[in-house]
């Protein structure tokens, strides 16, 4: 319980950053940050899942960077179900996806760093 409620927040703080990095790219506040961590996460699991998985060959064929597109994808459907997250246009969305995977990844690799050969 503990592990996904960190998730959560660090979800949301990712959220909230990459606000302030792409243009386009808005978050009204803390909680409007917490509930888009949640849709981005329910569109992802549910719809996200389901394209991804229809669209694999295409993901193959492009060397996997048809996966951002359909990341920018779920973001722009996650920001029409919560109000004070705004994605304004395409470019904003396919951006904001890339620099949320790379805030997230960072987050993720900063709580749980992999264990190496000591």
């Amino acid at each position: 319980m503990i592990r996904m409620l960190l998730h959560w927040i660090t979800t949301a703080l990712a959220v909230w950053i990459t606000s302030r990095v792409v243009p386009g790219f808005y978050v009204d506040g803390a909680m409007a940050a917490l509930i888009a961590a949640i849709a981005i996460g329910l569109v992802n699991a549910t719809i996200g899942l389901l394209l991804k998985i229809l669209t694999f060959p295409l993901t193959i064929a492009t060397l996997g960077i048809f996966w951002l597109v359909i990341n920018a994808i779920m973001l722009k459907l996650s920001s029409v179900f919560v109000p004070g997250f705004h994605i304004r246009g395409f470019a904003a969305a396919f951006f904001g996806a890339i620099v949320l995977s790379l805030v997230n990844l960072f987050f993720k690799k900063l709580i749980a760093p992999s264990k190496g050969n000591s």
